[in-house]
């Protein structure tokens, strides 16, 4: 058993590293080999809990993930199938509409999902996900895990979903680009049409392209209210003209100074800032959205075996963390926290301060498929 001097030890030579892959002193080839599965695991006193080869025949050749953009750590993966011999395959959708029509339709039979959590009650509508067998997982460890943020994945007392990320939907701007001051998503959509005309991205995602308006006008982030919703709908018909894209995958244009304004989750936002310091996080002061995404399983998954010896692997901490380190999306784990260098801890943009999550809300499941909410936005992508 390491000591504590030794686990300090391991824990500076891990935030070391990390500082010098972000200054772009190594290569992220060096980093992920150097703080990759062997130095995590031994930060944790012990190795990873990974399938082993002799069980690859029941797990079959091949397991499927449904996703977001940019969520993973393509290494983990990697790591994932030298373990086993399963090839991991990834498809990521810019909604969780898309991902429910893709998974309730079978268009695509993914082993493992990730809905995020006012998507959840809708699953369970249609018996689309089972229940967890948590002896199938044992890197899960509930008295790690924040409550309230996993309070959605239990229905009835019972366990369909296990937290992975939690975070924040704001705004990214280009302060090198756009000078003026800005805290609310008033000010979001008075630049769009203005300073950041031609420049502006807006998700492609009824969720938060309307409910941020919504916001903007000083209603609910969640509201099914139908004078709300058509003042809403006057507010994106109005800056669609001022639009670079309607597009939920929006790091790509940023990156290039194509855009200079994007809707943006908190995970995206870490990375763009991370490689592009003028890339600056605005959490609307007026509300805007608080989520947790969560680990399912499907229960049409073709591979149920794969699929929990995948959601097994991802979520053990010393996976966890690199995934974190990758993502940017802050975690729902306590042991994972504790591993994270203080360079991560205390980034604000993935880690606020309490006053300002406060005016923000979980997205409600009644908005997912609500149909005043839904044709607000089929007309905005038709206008």
């Amino acid at each position: 058993m390491s000591t504590n001097a030794d686990d300090r030890s391991l824990a500076g030579r891990f935030r070391d590293e990390f500082l010098r892959w972000k200054n772009g002193s190594v290569t992220r080839r060096h980093f992920l080999g150097v703080t990759g599965l062997g130095l995590a695991a031994a930060m944790l006193g012990g190795t990873p809990t990974l399938p082993g080869r002799a069980s690859a025949a029941d797990l079959g050749r091949r397991v499927s993930l449904a996703t977001w953009p940019n969520y993973h750590d393509p290494a983990s993966f990697e790591a994932f199938t030298a373990a086993t011999g399963v090839e991991v395959d990834v498809r990521a959708y810019g909604s969780n509409e898309d991902m429910y029509a893709a998974i309730s339709s079978g268009a695509y039979a993914c082993d493992l999902c990730v809905p995020t959590n006012y998507a959840i009650p809708n699953y369970m509508a249609r018996g689309l996900l089972d229940e967890i067998e948590l002896g199938r997982v044992r890197n899960f460890d509930a008295s790690a895990t924040d409550t309230r943020l996993a309070s959605a994945g239990t229905v009835n007392g019972r366990i369909y979903a296990l937290p992975k990320n939690w975070g924040t939907t704001g705004f990214a701007i280009n302060s090198g680009r756009i000078g003026s001051a800005v805290t609310r998503w008033k000010d979001f959509f008075d630049l769009a049409q203005t300073d950041a005309s031609g420049r502006t991205i807006i998700h492609d995602y009824q969720l938060t392209a309307v409910g941020n308006a919504l916001v903007a006008l000083g209603y609910s982030f969640n509201s099914v209210d139908p004078q709300e919703l058509e003042k809403a709908e006057e507010l994106l018909i109005r800056v669609k003209p001022h639009l670079y894209a309607i597009d939920s995958d929006y790091q790509a244009p940023m990156r290039s100074e194509d855009a200079w304004l994007s809707m943006c989750w908190v995970s995206d936002a870490a990375q763009l800032h991370r490689d592009l310091p003028e890339v600056e996080y605005v959490i609307g002061a007026d509300g805007g959205e608080l989520w947790c995404d969560f680990y399912a399983i499907p229960t049409a998954a073709p591979h149920k075996a794969a699929g929990y010896a995948l959601l097994n692997f991802l979520l053990d901490p010393a996976v966890a963390v690199r995934e974190h380190i990758a993502n940017g999306a802050p975690t729902t784990d306590s042991r994972v926290l504790a591993l994270l260098p203080e360079e991560v801890t205390s980034n604000r943009i993935v880690y606020p301060e309490k006053a300002a999550l406060s005016p923000l809300e979980f997205g409600a499941a009644v908005t997912m498929f609500d149909a005043r909410r839904n044709d607000v936005m089929e007309r905005f992508r038709a206008a």
